[in-house]
């Protein structure tokens, strides 16, 4: 599980599939309202809590958008109604409103575009020729389809480690962002840097 504060009332959380494994969860599990999935969301905030000073009460409302074969994005926000709640409920009392996305493609991004020269050698040899990738917000994103010459985990794995899973969708991206190189990015990028 990673944490990373976006604003003073927003942080972001990213679950692995193996994080969600570990606590004898799937992807599915998340739709469903059941003990195990309060449990993980009392640990994210607990573990919010301490490491980021994120403190998760009142009403708050989470996205979680599911990437294909990475895991999960949780956006947490404090909401911005403020709402009095009964006397009935204790300060552990938490109401959230809950939208869910689940994104096809695999987009990551990277803060530079040595990162995505650096990735590219390994995924080539690994006979990865396709992908797009766009500048958009300082940030450079390679967007790769599903359909890949070897296990997607591992592909994921790969990315993760040279770049950061994103929940832009790839409609916003070719719309803001600026197209470097629109086909066959992998192998174009090893043909002039490698």
């Amino acid at each position: 599980m990673r944490l990373e504060r976006l604003n003073y009332d927003k942080i972001k959380i990213f679950l692995t599939t193996d994080d969600l494994r570990d606590r004898g969860l799937t992807k599915e599990d998340l739709w469903k309202d059941s003990l195990k999935v309060q449990q993980l969301f009392r640990d994210m905030m607990d573990e919010a809590s301490v490491e980021l000073g994120f403190e998760a009460h009142g009403p708050i409302a989470v996205e979680v958008y599911s990437l294909h074969a990475q895991g999960m994005v949780i956006i947490v926000s404090h909401s911005e109604e403020a709402t009095e709640l009964d006397d009935d409920f204790s300060d552990e009392y938490i109401e959230m409103q809950v939208k869910l996305d689940e994104n096809f493609d695999i987009i990551y991004e990277f803060s530079s575009f040595e990162d995505i020269i650096q990735v590219s050698n390994y995924l080539f040899r690994k006979k990865v020729q396709d992908g797009m990738i766009i500048f958009y917000s300082e940030k450079y994103y390679l967007l790769l389809t599903d359909d890949q010459p070897f296990d997607i985990d591992d592909l994921v794995a790969i990315l993760a480690e040279y770049g950061n899973p994103s929940t832009l969708t790839v409609h916003r991206l070719k719309e803001y962002g600026k197209v470097i190189i629109e086909q066959k990015a992998i192998e174009e990028i090893h043909h002039h840097f490698w």
